[in-house]
């Protein structure tokens, strides 16, 4: 089982990604949590290091190159061979969604905009979270954070670009992935997202519509 957690930076994914991964332990679950692309030798991984990711927002050839080189080719390596052992909950904090969302948020690009075209040429998730958080509540994260970068910044101060990032995640490539749930992290602490997530996560096959207050539903 694989499991996205993404969203717009400060809105909580790498405090949910651990709540999420303490939670499916005590479950009994054996648990992987994973940044990056899905292929342990992804060919493109160590040439696409060089590119300053902190730019890609602001980039056509950063955001085309990690979407063609990197999460194309990502996709194509774990549909013919699976990243994890058998049995395991892959909980991965952040992918090509974000990649997209601010391709399109600080573009648009082209590529990103045909990768919101086909959002399924990408590798699916069982079940992928998306976190939002209103800007106040991100901008106390801010300043908490001892070394914000540009993108942690611009998404706070630039109403304009977090909406459209969250718009594009939301309604675009939410589309590929068989459940999705948009959870509001400034409503719910981490401990009780987790349980929601592995119970949701859990029960697949499942009914694709869950219901939390704050949660916004959205069906694949």
């Amino acid at each position: 089982m694989r499991v996205l957690i993404d969203g717009l930076d400060l809105s909580g994914k790498t405090t949910l990604t651990a709540a999420l991964a303490t939670e499916l332990a005590a479950r009994g679950r054996t648990v992987a949590k994973h940044k990056g692309f899905l292929a342990d030798r992804h060919p493109g991984r160590r040439a696409l290091k060089k590119l300053p990711l902190v730019r890609q927002p602001d980039s056509t050839l950063v955001t085309t190159a990690y979407l063609t080189a990197g999460y194309l080719v990502d996709s194509l390596l774990t549909r013919t061979a699976a990243p994890e052992p058998p049995g395991t909950v892959l909980i991965q904090d952040g992918y090509v969604d974000r990649t997209v969302a601010f391709g399109m948020a600080g573009g648009p690009y082209l590529s990103a905009a045909l990768a919101l075209r086909w959002p399924r040429l990408f590798a699916p998730f069982d079940l992928a979270v998306y976190l939002t958080a209103p800007a106040e509540v991100r901008r106390n994260r801010l300043g908490a954070r001892e070394t914000p970068d540009a993108v942690d910044i611009r998404g706070v101060e630039d109403t304009r670009f977090a909406d459209t990032f969250n718009a594009m995640l939301t309604c675009g490539m939410g589309r590929r992935h068989d459940r999705l749930l948009v959870l509001d992290t400034s409503v719910h602490q981490p401990e009780e997202m987790a349980a929601t997530i592995a119970t949701t996560l859990l029960a697949l096959p499942a009914p694709k519509t869950v219901r939390l207050p704050g949660v916004l539903e959205h069906a694949a």
